[in-house]
C-alpha cells in the first residue's frame, strides 16, 4: 500500500486522542479521530483538556490515513472515520487534504461539529463529509449563550446550509436539566427544522458528569455542580417532544 502523499498539501494536525471501535459517534463500528481546541464554552463538557488550542500531538496525516485502512476490515458496510473534538472546523485547513485521501480510499467520514464556525474551509470540508454530527445546544439563543458562551445564530445556519446542499445530519442535543431542556425551546426548534429532509435522525444525549474529575485534576470549577442527571421520565418527556416533530428519535 502507498501511502505518498504528493499531490496535496499536508499540515499536521492536533491531535487530542483517539478511539478504537467506537459505537457512539456515527454509524456502524468507527474510528473516532479527536481533535485539540474549541471555540465553545459548554457549561457540561466532558472533555475540558480538548478546549485549549494549545496542547495535543501534532499528527501526520499520513498515520491518520494509516490507522483507518488498517482498521478498515472492521468498518463493514456502516462504519468509518468520526472526527470529533473538541472543535473540528478550526483545522478545517488542515483537514481537507486528509479528507480527500480519506475519501480515495473508500472510507465513510462522519464531523461531528457544533456548527459554529464558517469560512470558504468549512464549507468545502463539509462537501467532503459523509455524514454530520450537528450539535444543536440549545434553540434559544440567550439559553444557548448562558450554556456555551456563545451564539447559536451560525449553528442554525450550518443546519440550513446542509438541508439546502442535500448534505445528510444527524441533529446531537444534550439535554441538560435546567439549561436546554425547556418544553418551549424543543417545540421552537421541532418548528424550525421538523421539516429538514436532510436531518436522518435526532440523537438525544442524557446530561452526565463522567468529565468532572478532569476538572479536578486540571484544578477547575466544574459550574454544573450539584445538577443531577436526568430522570427516566424527564427523558422520555424530551423524547416524546422530538417525536412530535422528527421521524427518527434516539436516545443514547
Amino acid at each position: 500500500m502507498n501511502f505518498q502523499f504528493s499531490t496535496f498539501n499536508f499540515q499536521l494536525i492536533k491531535v487530542h486522542s483517539y478511539e478504537s471501535m467506537g459505537t457512539f459517534d456515527g454509524p456502524g463500528l468507527r474510528l473516532v479521530v479527536f481533535l485539540q481546541g474549541c471555540n465553545f464554552r459548554c457549561l457540561y463538557c466532558a472533555n475540558p483538556d480538548t478546549i485549549a488550542v494549545k496542547g495535543g500531538t501534532a499528527t501526520d496525516p499520513e498515520e491518520i490515513v494509516r490507522m483507518a485502512i488498517n482498521q478498515k476490515p472492521f468498518f463493514g458496510k456502516r462504519g468509518g472515520i468520526t472526527f470529533s473534538g473538541g472543535e473540528p472546523t478550526l483545522q478545517a485547513e488542515a483537514l481537507l487534504p486528509l479528507f480527500h485521501r480519506l475519501k480515495e480510499e473508500g472510507i465513510h467520514i462522519c464531523l461531528d461539529s457544533n456548527g459554529g464556525l464558517w469560512n470558504e474551509h468549512v464549507e468545502k470540508l463539509l462537501k467532503l463529509t459523509d455524514l454530520v454530527l450537528l450539535d444543536i445546544k440549545e434553540f434559544n439563543l440567550p439559553h444557548h449563550q448562558k450554556l456555551t458562551g456563545r451564539s447559536n445564530e451560525q449553528t442554525l445556519h450550518t443546519a440550513a446550509w446542509l438541508e439546502e446542499h442535500k448534505r445528510p445530519f444527524w441533529l446531537r442535543y444534550v439535554l441538560v436539566p435546567g439549561y436546554s431542556d425547556f418544553e418551549e425551546d424543543i417545540r421552537a426548534m421541532g418548528q424550525q427544522l421538523g421539516s429538514y429532509q436532510m436531518i436522518q435522525k435526532v440523537e438525544i444525549l442524557p446530561y452526565h458528569t463522567l468529565g468532572v474529575h478532569k476538572y479536578e485534576a486540571m484544578k477547575q470549577e466544574y459550574l454544573l455542580k450539584g445538577i443531577k442527571e436526568n430522570t427516566p421520565e424527564q427523558i422520555e418527556q424530551a423524547a416524546n417532544l422530538f417525536k412530535e416533530y422528527f421521524k427518527t428519535v434516539q436516545i443514547n
